[in-house]
């Protein structure tokens, strides 16, 4: 067995470039098998592709390894470990490190794709797709592969060895977070690229039925969760991490992994439309197309240098190769719709204004329109300067001026769309199916107003948040009530349940948005040690105020005493950040409100601390969210079990209404 611990330092770089080679060159075997295979209908070809997909896996994983032995052995001949590790570093932060700088994340995101290739290989059912569906993923391979085993290879020696490398990037080191957030976006971004190849050979093959939706839905989730999780974790990294209170801001490495979100969002409510209904097949089509080309665009954008951003890396060898397969995806999959269009027409009669298909297709337009949105309000300053020259900048209140809205139109639709039939549904029928969800809503709107709450943007938020529960608590207690028992409805209809579960997970959400932004407070003031203060109507005592030295940087710990709490906000600086103070707010969570303290000045000699206190009603609840939202889309996932007819109960079959 390969011991990489008792290889010399110079060679783990060779071992890992060769590596990356060979998994070039079977990329190369595998796509020509593959396309092989599908032109000839050989089984042979295509089981060498799938075949070609395991020994892929393997050298990626290889590379990936000697990468992370060659941080963990400090060996510096390797330029990527020279330029962005140190001796001194915690073990941890070496592990992130791997993916904490652009050589090293686009090698992981070759890993990922290599390991959703591999699961789908073993998953891949032998139709007409398969051999196509395997040829678009050795499509997209064969470019990260590509681009990390030539331009961008972490692997580069160095002539002269260095005695120490320049360290990480002090931001990436101040929080555990970074160990979570980079690898959940990159499973979510990279797991969409399952669907756009079934996609691809779909419209390849002409198949286009229900067949490949079918198929699909399970990536995709997969996919949508950890996108999910990874937004949400990159939020709390910006809460725990930059000492502002906040965790968005409309940062445009931000909207680059919330505009594949919209799009894949609406991509899992439109496809149960062709699924039942056999429409909206050109749609679906674009949807996937356009979601995993955002996830490209977003890589282009975080790692091209063009965007300003906390989480952008800087000016790199890899935009223009970024873009150039961008433009190859869109046009690529622009000639692929328009030579199968004869088959993406939909087939029976279209939906009623009043229909379930209806609410989910406007649904679909506002999440196209946010998309959209976001991504001019994201590319605007760059297409200006690019225009004239000037720097310009597009804030936060633009994105608020339409997020506000929209979000709330799918608030809205978000409650109506399970209540309303399928094909068709009356007046009388909407007006009953909203009789109690609508006095849900506004019974929620007079108590919040009572209670003081005057932000129209939050009263809206809170009436439309009880609308959708009491929705999906009368879905689910006539569900239940059918079946005989709430354990039977779980057990039928899991993916109806997890639906409802994500539904609830994301009200919760956006109750904490909504609260966190409309009423957050902050007071800042200046504490002398052991004197009392006032601090947002709390008595406030600076206790102690020490300085730690660590290898790799040191810690000034404020120790406060705020309202009978303890309070132990942290200023960092690292040995390869300069003077630059890098802030660890410390945290007092809750269930209805967070208390944020900051340090924003210090005396060198210990004897008083300017410190900042902020008020964050109910931002847990995005975190908590965020679980639910999971765990929905994890129970989503399960296979549902037969009914089995009881007298007054439901009858087999059922799972044909799931």
């Amino acid at each position: 067995m390969l011991n990489l611990l008792s290889f010399q330092s110079s060679a783990l770089g060779t071992v890992g470039q060769l590596a990356l080679l060979a998994a070039l060159l079977f990329t190369l075997t595998g796509l020509w098998l593959a396309v092989l295979g599908g032109v000839k209908a050989d089984p042979r070809a295509t089981e060498g592709a799938r075949r070609s997909v395991w020994a892929v896996f393997g050298f990626v994983t290889l590379s990936l390894v000697i990468l992370e032995v060659a941080l963990l052995r400090d060996d510096f001949s390797v330029r990527y470990v020279a330029e962005h590790s140190m001796r001194v570093s915690p073990t941890w932060v070496k592990v992130t490190t791997l993916w904490a700088a652009l050589e090293g994340s686009i090698l992981l995101w070759a890993w990922i794709l290599s390991l959703y290739a591999f699961v789908l290989s073993l998953t891949l059912r032998r139709d007409a797709l398969r051999p196509w569906a395997l040829g678009a993923m050795f499509v997209s391979m064969l470019f990260f592969i590509g681009v990390v085993a030539s331009i961008a290879s972490p692997f580069t020696p160095l002539a002269q060895i260095p005695s120490d490398g320049a360290g990480p990037n002090p931001a990436l080191q101040n929080h555990w977070m970074m160990a979570v957030h980079p690898v959940l976006l990159y499973l979510g971004f990279v797991g969409l690229s399952v669907p756009f190849a079934y996609a691809v050979s779909a419209l390849i093959t002409g198949r286009l039925s229900e067949h490949w939706i079918s198929v699909t839905r399970r990536w995709t989730l997969v996919a949508w969760a950890f996108l999910t999780a990874a937004i949400v974790a990159g939020g709390w990294w910006s809460y725990e991490t930059l000492g502002w209170g906040g965790y968005w801001a409309w940062d445009p490495v931000e909207n680059a992994s919330f505009i594949p979100w919209l799009l894949t969002t609406a991509f899992l409510h439109s496809l149960q439309i062709q699924e039942r209904r056999r429409q909206l097949k050109a749609w679906n089509i674009w949807l996937i197309v356009l979601a995993y080309s955002s996830t490209v665009l977003g890589t282009f954008l975080n790692r091209s240098g063009i965007v300003q951003s906390v989480h952008a890396f800087s000016n790199g060898p890899v935009g223009a190769v970024f873009l150039g397969f961008l433009a190859f995806l869109l046009i690529a999959g622009i000639a692929l719709a328009a030579w199968r269009s004869p088959y993406l027409r939909d087939e029976g009669t279209p939906a009623a204004a009043l229909s379930r298909e209806s609410a989910y297709l406007a649904g679909n337009w506002l999440f196209l329109v946010f998309s959209a949105m976001v991504l001019l309000g994201t590319l605007f300053p760059v297409l200006v300067e690019a225009a004239t020259g000037k720097k310009t900048s597009v804030g936060a209140p633009f994105f608020d001026a339409f997020a506000i809205p929209l979000g709330l139109g799918l608030l809205l639709l978000m409650g109506v769309g399970p209540l309303l039939p399928w094909r068709r549904a009356t007046g009388e029928k909407l007006l009953t199916a909203l009789r109690i969800p609508g006095g849900a809503g506004v019974l929620a709107l007079v108590i919040g107003f009572a209670a003081g709450l005057r932000s129209v943007g939050v009263l809206l938020t809170l009436a439309l948040a009880a609308y959708n529960v009491a929705g999906l608590a009368l879905l689910t207690v006539r569900a239940a009530r059918e079946r005989g028992n709430f354990s039977a409805l779980m057990r039928e209809q899991p993916r109806r349940q997890g639906a409802h579960l994500a539904h609830l997970g994301l009200v919760v959400l956006a109750l904490g948005v909504a609260f966190s932004t409309a009423y957050k407070s902050s007071a800042e003031v200046t504490l002398n040690r052991g004197q009392a203060s006032t601090l947002m109507g709390q008595r406030a005592v600076l206790e102690n105020l020490e300085q730690r030295t660590y290898p790799y940087g040191a810690s000034a710990i404020a120790t406060v005493t705020l309202g009978g709490q303890t309070y132990t906000p942290r200023s960092n600086v690292y040995v390869n950040g300069g003077n630059t103070l890098y802030p660890t707010p410390s945290v007092h969570y809750g269930l209805f409100g967070d208390s944020y303290l900051v340090t924003t000045n210090l005396d060198p000699k210990g004897q008083w601390a300017s410190v900042r206190l902020i008020s964050s009603p109910l931002v847990s609840w995005i975190w908590i969210g965020m679980l639910i939202i999971v765990a929905g889309a994890s129970l989503t996932l399960a296979t549902p079990k037969l009914a089995v007819r009881q007298p007054g109960g439901a009858a087999a079959g059922a799972v044909a209404a799931d």
